[in-house]
């Protein structure tokens, strides 16, 4: 596992859910769809998530939310998906529009989503691991 002095403050980071197949089959389609690849990601359970969770004056136990760590801080839930859909190619980056609307109205169904992930999509027996070629944009891994 990588070590908070790899981390630079000036990476755009996501933090996911490893054992949530939604999750990792969010962060696949993030890769395959980013107009560059400047994003960096880690689970919120490895060591590293736990680290800036805590660095950030997050909850360590919350695992129903994205986090997007960038220039601006950290945001959460529906904030952070448009912040994430801002890094990817049109069509998807059009998603970034419905950040106008009032985060009471997003992250409502944003936690529809988050509440039935597991009942929905499944849930894995432990953190999915990357290819060779894309380990070193995970950095609980690297």
């Amino acid at each position: 596992m990588g070590s908070d002095s790899q981390i630079s403050t000036n990476q755009n980071i996501v933090l996911y859910d490893g054992v949530c197949n939604f999750c990792n089959s969010s962060v696949n389609f993030i890769i395959s769809h980013e107009r560059q690849s400047e994003l960096m990601f880690a689970s919120l359970q490895s060591d590293i998530g736990q680290n800036l969770l805590r660095k950030y004056n997050e909850q360590t136990d919350d695992f129903e939310s994205i986090i997007f760590i960038g220039d601006s801080g950290v945001s959460k839930k529906s904030k952070a998906a448009f912040k994430i859909a801002g890094f990817l190619k049109p069509p998807w980056s059009w998603l970034a529009i419905f950040r106008i609307l009032p985060s009471f109205v997003t992250d409502f169904f944003y936690g529809i989503i988050a509440k039935n992930r597991y009942a929905i999509f499944g849930k894995a027996d432990s953190c999915n691991i990357p290819t060779p070629a894309l380990k070193s944009r995970f950095l609980d891994l690297v």
